[in-house]
């Protein structure tokens, strides 16, 4: 439906710029869009506004002309009923019923592939998120990391782009040095050796489990025996391995899938990092100051030029970085999206400005920042950690609300902004839980047809499901595969959470107004088949949040 608009628009639009002599540059494009409110039509559209740069007229006079050419070309085949003009140029379209109801036949027909597109075909994307140090466990930090990026990896492969997976493995450099050596020392001290403890050193008790861990279950004393430097090293494999174990096993609950785990250590096995800061010193962007070697991002928008190279001959954190992202260049990635907390966001300029060197357009690259999480229990910012007050995991929170939940929770604001996480809403089963409120929508329609004892038909007389509820409904409904582009496109998937609360909403309004099941059969299988259609965007939507779909609660 929404391509016959964009049919009818192009030859409107062809029309009123040879009314205005004006010519369209080649690269004009406008967005024709659900609006955020459905009582404001079922499609929003900014072209008033691009125009007003081409004709330089008010965005509200060019909404009004293009408003009056679509009435003149209107035909009994079009599916627009009326236009609107709404914030001085905005154009909302307000489609016709029969039209819109017959996308009730459409998800009956495509069931699970229902909001399916091939918007990103022709798109290798690489998302890379979490890649926490294995240092430690993971944090509710690194939780709402691995939500958002499991699920847009979900949402973009469901619009048609080929999607890759990555966590990157710090596991070299001196944060491991320092792993290894606090393990070291935690294990002399189990056997009664007292020794000092790194002044940056990991404090957390699970360095104190690897090490008795090691002792438990492989090599008892036997370290003492060997050389400082190799029984470092051992435990310092040992920790890595040990802690990957528990990382994996709580991205596995949470349903976070990763297609490989790149490790820091090839890079300099296979040379990486010289290669690719040859290749940045071949196009000009290297140079030597005070025995160190510079980056020269300033040339790219960055403020102020970059060490990759210490005088000390040692890399800065940016040189494996800059060769990590030419590996995803070679391997043929032309979407990097990467998903970072919030004290790497002044990294982001400089990483850019690497990628643009090495071949990336800007527009390839997406950086996007997670912001912190803070739970509230009772109203009150709560810590729940066991481990001396450090940090809360990931683990502890799943475990106290479920993963459907934590989850959801995660992923329901934007990710820029900060999330207050209130855990006794997340355990509540009421309608003000709004994973609950989503998942009870969907389980109370399942058993509609139970109820009903019926089967679900497309063969239905659409003309019958004539009140705004059922009207609002239809038109929420058709709206799924434009938000799932709209996530895709802004690598948001807060918009496919947001959008289920709408359509959640919109069938308990219509369930509240109207009986499904009644005396007449015809108009029973009519809403039973938009109660169904409802269910399947429900399940379609969950899914792709990763979140568990019951048919009874």
């Amino acid at each position: 439906m929404k391509k016959s608009i964009e049919t009818i628009l192009k030859s409107v639009l062809h029309d009123y710029c040879a009314a205005q002599s004006a010519t369209l540059p080649d690269d004009f494009n406008y967005d024709l869009h659900p609006p955020k409110d459905t009582q404001h039509g079922d499609l929003a559209c900014n072209v008033a506004f691009r125009l007003a740069k081409v004709t330089r007229q008010k965005p509200s006079e060019i909404a009004a002309q293009i408003m009056s050419l679509l009435q003149q070309k209107s035909s009994q085949d079009s599916p627009i009923e009326k236009t609107e003009m709404a914030g001085g140029g905005f154009i909302n379209f307000y489609l016709k019923k029969e039209d819109l109801g017959a996308v009730l036949f459409e998800i009956h027909k495509q069931d699970k592939n229902y909001g399916r597109s091939e918007f990103g075909k022709g798109k290798k994307a690489i998302l890379e998120f979490v890649s926490a140090n294995p240092t430690g466990p993971l944090t509710i930090a690194h939780g709402r990391q691995a939500a958002v990026g499991d699920c847009l990896a979900r949402i973009l492969k469901f619009t048609g782009h080929t999607v890759h997976s990555e966590y990157y493995l710090n596991d070299a450099g001196r944060q491991m040095r320092m792993l290894a050596q606090s393990v070291w020392v935690r294990y002399n001290e189990l056997l009664g050796i007292e020794m000092p403890f790194p002044e940056d050193g990991y404090q957390g008790d699970y360095v104190r489990e690897i090490a008795r861990d090691i002792i438990e279950k492989e090599k008892k004393d036997s370290l003492l025996k060997e050389p400082e430097e190799k029984a470092v090293e051992y435990c310092g494999l040992y920790a890595v391995k040990y802690l990957m174990g528990t990382i994996e096993e709580d991205l596995a609950k949470m349903r976070v899938h990763f297609d490989h785990y790149f490790s820091e250590k090839t890079l300099y096995v296979k040379k990486s990092v010289e290669h690719a800061l040859e290749v940045l010193k071949q196009k000009g962007f290297l140079y030597e100051s005070e025995g160190a070697l510079w980056f020269r991002s300033t040339d790219l928008g960055d403020d102020k030029d970059r060490v990759v190279k210490k005088s000390t001959g040692e890399y800065t954190y940016l040189a494996p970085d800059i060769a990590y992202h030419l590996t995803k260049y070679d391997r043929g990635f032309n979407m990097l999206v990467n998903f970072w907390g919030p004290d790497h966001h002044g990294y982001i300029p400089r990483l850019k400005a690497a990628c643009q060197v090495l071949g990336y357009p800007p527009e390839a690259i997406h950086i996007g920042i997670v912001q912190l999480t803070t739970l509230f229990r009772k109203g009150q910012p709560v810590r729940m950690s066991t481990r001396a007050g450090e940090f809360v995991t990931l683990r502890e929170l799943y475990q106290e609300v479920g993963v459907d939940a934590a989850r959801f929770f995660f992923v329901m604001r934007r990710q820029e902004s900060h999330l207050d996480f209130d855990l006794d809403l997340a355990k509540e089963q009421s309608q003000e839980n709004p994973v609950f409120y989503l998942q009870y929508a969907h389980a109370r329609i399942a058993s509609l047809a139970k109820y009903a004892e019926q089967g679900i038909t497309a063969k239905v007389d659409l003309k019958l499901l004539v009140t705004p509820e059922e009207g609002e409904l239809i038109g929420c409904l058709s709206q799924f595969s434009e938000y799932l582009i709209q996530a895709s496109r802004s690598t948001e998937p807060y918009r496919l959470a947001d959008y289920l609360r709408q359509v959640a909403a919109c069938f308990h309004k219509f369930y509240s107004h109207h009986r499904v099941v009644t005396e007449d059969k015809e108009l029973t299988k009519a809403r039973l088949l938009l109660a169904d259609a409802t269910r399947i965007v429900l399940r379609n939507g969950l899914e792709l949040l990763g979140i568990s779909q019951p048919e009874s609660m």
